[in-house]
């Protein structure tokens, strides 16, 4: 199906290419969330006519999410879990956890963009995450999980 992108998507595009993709990707994820919209020819003659509005406000949200990545960058939020004696947790600390964890600091980041390069936490310590607030802007942040022993 030939779609024009709405906003930038990685690993497709840009906003307002036109690119192609699988039928079911287009219908349920790429349209809904209204990333794109089929590449008709009155499509593409009104996306011309917004372009300028579509790209300042994808301007505007790129330059909020890096004035927010500059403030995140670098910070340290602490989790506490119950642990074991040798430090391994009982359970683990997910990317829902992490996100929770800065809502409750004043940032507004749901568990979707929390990135955790090798699964969930189940050792305390401090570990390293990536927060990715928009497509170009991706922050690393430190997990420090203390183990509560029981």
């Amino acid at each position: 199906m030939q779609i024009i992108l709405l906003e930038k998507v990685v690993n497709l595009g840009n906003l307002g290419e036109v690119v192609r993709v699988k039928d079911g990707y287009a219908r349920n994820f790429l349209i809904p969330q209204r990333m794109a919209r089929r590449a008709t020819t009155a499509a593409v003659a009104e996306f011309e006519a917004k372009r300028a509005d579509l790209e300042k406000a994808a301007a505007a949200k790129l330059a909020e999410c890096q004035a927010a990545g500059e403030k995140l960058s670098g910070l340290t939020v602490t989790i506490s879990q119950k642990s074991g004696v040798d430090g391994r947790l009982f359970g683990s600390v997910t990317n829902h956890d992490i996100a929770e964890a800065l809502s409750k600091q004043g940032f507004a980041v749901e568990k979707s963009q929390v990135r955790l390069p090798v699964g969930p936490l189940k050792i305390a310590g401090e570990h390293a995450v990536s927060v990715s607030l928009h497509t170009d802007v991706v922050v690393d942040i430190i997990v420090a999980v203390v183990g509560e022993h029981a």
